[in-house]
């Protein structure tokens, strides 16, 4: 239990860190951010409360917009990831969610994990980009924005996840 919470602790203070001192400053084409905080969402237990995983969301979405003069923005898009994050997971595993465990290559296998990540990452950055625009004045632009972004934070999320799981491999062996 305590090493969940310090693994969740850890997680959050890294994963604030990158974003506000390193990702916020990358933009690819003037087009396309990557979003690796939404890693900190996707690697919640699966069976925790919906109220935590809502308030956890929302804390992350708030200092990621405190650090970045976003105001609610990325509260907004995180909020709603965690809200949606359990139907996705339960689409994917079904009924057989073991409670105690994080979503992970080991969990849903590695295509699974794309998948679940793909849909997770699609659904945070179409409300964190609806919201910006507040309009539909450029669609073409709105879309390639959200599907580049998307992309790229997918990217980044799956190469973090595969690097946590070889040093979880390279534990185990020793």
């Amino acid at each position: 239990m305590i090493n969940n919470v310090l693994k969740a602790v850890i997680y959050f203070i890294v994963l604030v860190l990158v974003q506000v001192l390193i990702l916020n400053n990358i933009h690819f084409f003037r087009v396309a951010v990557p979003f690796l905080y939404l890693y900190f969402i996707l690697k919640l237990p699966a069976g925790m409360s919906r109220t935590s995983l809502l308030l956890l969301s929302f804390l992350m979405g708030i200092t990621i917009d405190a650090f970045s003069n976003t105001p609610g923005l990325h509260a907004a898009a995180a909020t709603f990831a965690g809200f949606v994050r359990q139907p996705v997971i339960r689409l994917f595993m079904g009924k057989d969610v073991i409670p105690d465990l994080s979503p992970s290559y080991r969990m849903f296998g590695v295509g699974g994990f794309m998948k679940y990540t793909l849909v997770m990452v699609f659904l945070h950055h179409t409300v964190l980009y609806l919201v910006e625009s507040f309009s539909l004045f450029d669609p073409v632009f709105l879309v390639i924005r959200i599907l580049a972004s998307v992309i790229l934070t997918t990217l980044l999320i799956c190469t973090v996840e595969a690097f946590n799981v070889e040093s979880l491999k390279s534990g185990d062996k020793q």
